[in-house]
């Protein structure tokens, strides 16, 4: 009997405040959502730097006629340099492996990478790449020690550390994980905010009810159970809402940002539940807790 007062009340409850559960739960949708995709956005960031890391290079380009480094004086990079340069590269302790590429090899990389963007391959000509030497490092934090020991050589034109570069771009990625997740805390907070103001209106609607209850003797546990149920189960509603979105943003975010950037680490869906899930316990969490805490200020038990 008591199970079934309480799922009455919260019925009754959810019913005459309609418009302000509807309101509740896409609020608490696109709350959810939001913080998810920021999750999600981070373990993409996560997984890409652990694959790409651990394949940093330094790459040493060679002067060629095209070079606007004024040392190079408009001419290659000639043979005996060449072999210079390599043999002190190796003998470099910071240094893994040494390769080397020539303009054929880098054009025909540069099409593979950028396959997906015909217009930009097209904007590029063979013989615009450089030859170059690909430098692996045993530690990437110390690519310093390589460039420096390499810029300013016979044959150099420059030298490019594809760290800074990776670091420049998940600081991008990084900004809309944040982003994400401040709209998502905005969000948060008008959730709260109507959550308090749904259960001050229903708690009012019952009041004539909750006196009688008192005065049977009904504990403050019993009386409260609907009105936090209420800010849960909208919460709920809200969180599964928030799950179809996270798919969505799965489908048209992330995998869509992976595939245009060319990322080798695909974000598995294994993350995309757990991230769902966490989502929806926070949800109903919040609801609930911002229930109890508005009970505890309005309701006099």
């Amino acid at each position: 009997m008591r199970v079934q007062f309480v799922l009455q009340e919260i019925w009754i409850g959810l019913r005459r405040n309609l418009t302000m559960t509807v309101s509740l739960v896409i609020t608490v949708a696109i709350a959810m959502a939001l913080f998810g995709t920021g999750l999600l956005v981070r373990a993409q960031v996560e997984s890409s730097k652990s694959y790409w890391y651990d394949k940093i290079e330094v790459s040493i380009f060679l002067c060629a006629q095209t070079s606007s480094n004024p040392q190079c004086n408009k001419q290659d990079a000639t043979e005996q340099q060449k072999q210079q340069i390599k043999a002190d590269l190796e003998k470099l302790p910071e240094v893994a492996k040494v390769e080397y590429e020539s303009k054929a090899q880098a054009w025909e990389r540069f099409k593979e990478r950028f396959s997906t963007t015909p217009g930009f391959v097209q904007s590029t000509r063979e013989g615009d790449i450089p030859d170059s030497f690909r430098v692996r490092l045993k530690d990437p934090e110390k690519h310093q020690t390589v460039a420096q020991a390499m810029l300013a050589r016979p044959g150099v034109d420059q030298v490019i550390n594809e760290k800074q570069i990776l670091d420049r771009f998940f600081r991008i990625l990084g900004g809309l994980q944040w982003a994400a997740l401040v709209i998502a805390l905005i969000q948060v907070i008008a959730a709260v905010l109507l959550v308090g103001n749904t259960v001050r209106l229903s708690a009012f609607n019952r009041r004539r009810e909750t006196g009688i209850m008192r005065l049977v003797g009904a504990s403050n546990t019993y009386i409260q159970m609907p009105f936090i149920l209420e800010g849960a189960i909208a919460g709920l509603i809200g969180g599964l809402f928030a799950a179809g979105l996270l798919v969505l943003s799965k489908f048209m975010l992330v995998d869509r940002v992976a595939s245009q950037m060319q990322f080798a680490s695909n974000l598995g869906w294994g993350t995309v539940v757990a991230v769902t899930i966490v989502s929806i316990c926070f949800g109903v969490l919040l609801c609930a807790i911002a229930s109890f805490l508005t009970l505890r200020r309005y309701l006099k038990i």
